[in-house]
C-alpha cells in the first residue's frame, strides 16, 4: 500500500509540481491550497508525511503546524516546510512547532525525494 502526503501550498504551480513528483514516486497525494484547506483534509485518516509551505493566506505553515501537532492523530506525522524563506529566526520557529525538516524553494524533484524519504519510503 502507498504511503500518502498531504501538500499545502498556495501556488497551483508547486502544488501541480509536488503532485507530479510525488506520484511518480508512488505516493497517494492529498492536496490543501492553504493551511485552513489542508486542516480540512486532515479526517483521521493514516497520513504519512506532510509537506507545507510556509507564507500562505488564510493560515500560514507555522500555524498550520501548530494545529496538527495538536491532533491526537496526526502529533508524530513528520512534517517538511517547503518555502521560499530562509531566515533563522523563522526555521528555529517551524522547529519549535515541530518542523522535521526545511526545503527552500526552487526545488529539484530529487531533492525534494531525498527528504521525503528520510521519512517515509513509498
Amino acid at each position: 500500500m502507498a504511503k500518502t502526503i498531504l501538500i499545502v501550498d498556495d501556488s497551483a504551480a508547486i502544488r501541480e509540481a509536488l503532485l507530479i513528483t510525488l506520484q511518480d514516486a508512488g505516493y497517494e497525494v492529498l492536496v490543501g491550497c492553504d493551511g485552513q484547506d489542508a486542516l480540512r483534509q486532515l479526517t483521521g485518516q493514516k497520513i504519512n508525511l506532510i509537506i507545507s509551505d510556509v507564507i500562505m493566506p488564510n493560515m500560514d505553515g507555522i500555524d498550520f503546524l501548530k494545529s496538527v501537532k495538536r491532533m491526537p492523530s496526526y502529533k508524530f506525522t513528520p512534517v517538511i516546510m517547503l518555502t521560499t524563506e530562509s531566515a533563522e529566526a523563522l526555521k528555529m520557529e517551524g522547529q519549535n512547532a515541530g518542523a522535521r525538516a526545511w526545503v527552500c524553494k526552487p526545488f529539484t524533484p530529487p531533492k525534494l525525494l531525498n527528504a521525503v524519504q528520510r521519512f517515509c519510503l513509498p
